[in-house]
């Protein structure tokens, strides 16, 4: 009986109670395949409370992926007790030593607060000069409210030592306010000329979002602006604008010098609300913008196919109101 059990573990069959439970995998991996990102390989980080990064963040990996070759995979806030994805998990998102082989991180964060052995593979990256694309809410990524001792608390995004933290330091701005008034007003994306890579809106014919435009301070560093945010009295495309608000940036490009003295490629938008994903320009902008920070400017097509991979049925937004039960695995390409 004992040789038995042996050759049953020997065989992976360690699900059957003889060898006890399988741990589930903690994160999705989409393969990719043929495609301008053939061989490429991102890593997204997903981990926010409010807006549905954990239903619109695996369908870009899913796009970029399917309609243009390139590996993805996605890392989230997992509970520690169950392996479902929480985003009210602040301290978790297993998986991030798969940066070191990363060509490209993408950043959907809010308020996290990362054990040390965790958060240096972010700074890490972060400092290697490879490229970073963040999304809403990753302005304030970071927030120690625990561990204020630790030598990343400098990241906190209201940080006075690294002032504004990794959000202003690395993506050109912090949490500010709502400039747009948060559910009541929305927002029309209006491209920029004249800034320089308007190659990132290529094939763009509008960009409209239930996004609310987020209030600046000023954009720091070499900031160039991409979309301007035009804030809606509504929450549907044809509203008007309301006449009182200016045209604020909702999308830059930047670029970041870490402790290493490398350089790296970023870009930053300030839309990313679940339902903002449901607008094809906004999708295009996503696809485009990855191509553009892996130095691929030159193969964005004319109109990227940013076409659904399955169905997007995103959840509302809202603290507490995320789809409880799922796996990273869930999210596996059928």
């Amino acid at each position: 009986m004992k040789l038995v059990k042996e050759m049953l573990c020997a065989s992976f069959l360690a699900s059957i109670t003889l060898c006890g439970p399988v741990k589930a995998k903690q994160w999705t991996v989409l393969e990719g395949g043929e495609g301008p990102g053939e061989g490429r390989h991102i890593v997204f980080l997903v981990g926010d409370e409010e807006y549905r990064s954990e239903d619109s963040m695996p369908q870009l990996a899913k796009i970029l992926a399917v309609r243009h070759g390139f590996k993805c995979i996605v890392l989230f806030a997992v509970n520690k007790e169950t392996g479902e994805i929480d985003p009210k998990t602040l301290d978790n998102i297993p998986g991030l030593h798969l940066l070191e082989t990363a060509d490209l991180m993408v950043m959907f964060l809010r308020f996290r607060e990362l054990p040390d052995d965790q958060m240096k593979y972010i700074i890490d990256y972060t400092n290697s000069g490879k490229p970073i694309v963040g999304f809403r809410t990753s302005t304030h990524a970071f927030f120690y409210r625990e561990n204020t001792d630790s030598p990343y608390a400098k990241y906190d995004w209201q940080a006075k030592e690294f002032k504004g933290g990794y959000g202003r330091q690395v993506f050109g701005e912090t949490w500010v306010n709502h400039y747009g008034r948060h559910q009541v007003e929305s927002t029309r994306g209006l491209i920029v000329a004249g800034m320089g890579n308007e190659v990132i809106a290529k094939g763009i014919d509008n960009i409209w979002g239930e996004s609310d435009v987020y209030g600046l301070t000023t954009l720091h560093g070499d900031c160039k602006p991409i979309v301007l945010g035009q804030v809606l009295v509504g929450m549907n495309p044809t509203d008007k604008p309301n006449p009182d608000k200016k045209l604020v940036p909702v999308a830059w490009t930047k670029t970041y010098t870490g402790d290493k003295g490398k350089t790296a490629r970023v870009f930053t938008t300030t839309m990313g609300h679940s339902f903002d994903f449901n607008s094809e320009g906004f999708r295009r902008l996503a696809v485009n913008a990855c191509y553009w920070a892996l130095g691929m400017e030159d193969q964005i097509p004319a109109k990227s196919n940013v076409d659904f991979v399955g169905q997007y049925k995103p959840n509302k937004i809202g603290m507490g109101k995320h789809q409880t039960g799922l796996k990273p695995s869930d999210h596996e390409l059928k």
